[in-house]
């Protein structure tokens, strides 16, 4: 591989800082659109379409479990991913992340029902999952190390955060495309409607790959290439070096956990009939959330900049463990002006100060030379099992599907892990990005050389 040289210490050229953190943007906005429309469709057209009706509560259980089996697959993504993104450049797998998953939530609404070809259906179904997991655990990791190595010093946290702000947005577009499909009348959804949200994701491949295939490969990458170059194993490197932060960011990462709870699980209990609430107004819910979050996202962020990675995420963390109880209690109760008041507390505000953060924060704990494999190893080991979460969730809330308190305190549980891995980690907002992940530096904003 040819990698042109860059001066030790060289600055992004002008402009590519934003236009990274726009690629990172909208790839993410247009890769977790795919991602999180099969959530919607997994608590509400699935159990129907692809299951047997004969037995509502166990199809939506093997169901949600069919959103876990993408979780399952991100860790063998990342490592493959992680590998191939340290070796080639961040660029090259942003492109091809993009490119797979437009293609696997395409096939998804081309696929036939259990009606039509019985068994076979929910293993198609699978199979497509599996490959949407796999492309989303090399998006997030490849944008992050874009972003955070194009960004300018005292800003990475802002810049990276685009990355989970396009996230956001992405699940705000796969709400909003849902909700009149939602309102669609029973035999029009389950025949046809529910496919159009999943048809639209081959505009995903096209906006992607003109976005991000003119994107610069970034400075660290490039001088980090030319003076010492690539690692042939970086796995081998990643765990000989950074054992310990590869775990704080695998506790850290179960903080997704609230997200998947709040997307998935929250919206099959309050559909269900033992609450009775609509699916359009629950969906809108998520909406008004994560329109919320983007606005807080990047403020939550540049308060990072400021103060520190580790503040501003431990109150995330530890946060969402309260106001996720919160919420759930008010779904519990049927109360529309209470679930949508607590859902954009919990999911908007809060969850945004560790969702937020975390792009920076695990990405500065790692050298250039392993960065992407130790972010993507880390998250997708991590985001594994909050996928698993839904299905947990679904378990724990009883036969009746409606032990609200038993899910909140399982998704508290999950929050302290990243409590931990947050205090035990080095404060790296103010180290230069060259000597990130090198050794503990003392805080300066200014660069220091740092001898390979």
């Amino acid at each position: 591989m040819s990698v042109p040289a860059t001066p030790r210490g060289a600055a992004a050229p002008p402009g590519q800082p934003r236009k990274a953190a726009t690629a990172a943007w909208i790839g993410s906005a247009l890769e977790y659109y795919d991602f999180f429309i099969y959530g919607s469709a997994a608590a509400l057209i699935f159990p129907e379409v692809f299951f047997d009706e004969s037995d509502p509560a166990t199809a939506t259980l093997l169901s949600l479990a069919t959103f876990g089996v993408a979780y399952a697959a991100r860790p063998v993504g990342a490592l493959v991913l992680g590998h191939f993104g340290d070796k080639l450049g961040r660029k090259k797998i942003m492109v091809f992340t993009l490119m797979l998953m437009g293609l696997s939530t395409f096939l998804i609404g081309c696929l036939p029902t259990r009606d039509q070809v019985g068994t076979l259906a929910p293993v198609l179904l699978v199979l497509c999952r599996v490959l949407q997991g796999i492309s989303a655990a090399g998006e997030q990791a490849s944008a992050n190390s874009m972003t955070l190595e194009h960004a300018p010093p005292g800003r990475r946290g802002f810049f990276t955060s685009f990355t989970l702000s396009g996230t956001q947005g992405g699940q705000l577009l796969a709400t909003l495309v849902f909700i009149p499909v939602a309102a669609m009348p029973e035999d029009q959804l389950l025949s046809w409607g529910w496919r159009v949200p999943f048809w639209l994701s081959v505009a995903v491949a096209v906006v992607g790959y003109v976005i991000r295939r003119k994107l610069d490969e970034t400075p660290a990458f490039a001088q980090q290439a030319a003076e010492q170059g690539v690692v042939k194993m970086p796995l081998v490197v990643l765990l000989r070096e950074h054992w310990a932060d590869v775990l704080r960011v695998i506790a850290g990462a179960l903080i997704a956990s609230v997200s998947t709870i709040f997307t998935v699980w929250a919206l099959a209990y309050a559909t269900s009939d033992a609450v009775g609430m609509s699916r359009t107004a629950m969906l809108w819910v998520g909406a008004l959330a994560n329109l919320v979050a983007l606005a807080a996202i990047p403020l939550w962020a540049t308060l990072s900049d400021r103060i520190g990675r580790r503040p501003v995420y431990l109150i995330g963390a530890a946060g969402s463990a309260v106001t996720m109880f919160l919420y759930l209690w008010a779904v519990s109760t049927g109360s529309y002006p209470l679930t949508f008041a607590l859902g954009i507390l919990c999911f908007g505000v809060v969850y945004s100060a560790a969702n937020g953060v975390w792009p920076a924060f695990y990405g500065e704990m790692f050298t250039t030379r392993v960065r992407l494999s130790g972010v993507a190893i880390g998250t997708q080991i991590g985001f594994a099992a909050a996928g698993f979460a839904v299905t947990f969730a679904a378990r724990i809330a009883g036969p009746g599907g409606d032990d609200w308190s038993a899910v909140a305190l399982f998704t508290a549980a999950l929050c302290v892990p990243p409590v931990i891995a947050a205090l035990s980690a080095r404060e790296t907002h103010r180290v230069p990005t060259e000597a990130l992940g090198v050794r503990p530096v003392r805080a300066t904003t200014e660069p220091e050389k740092v001898t390979a």
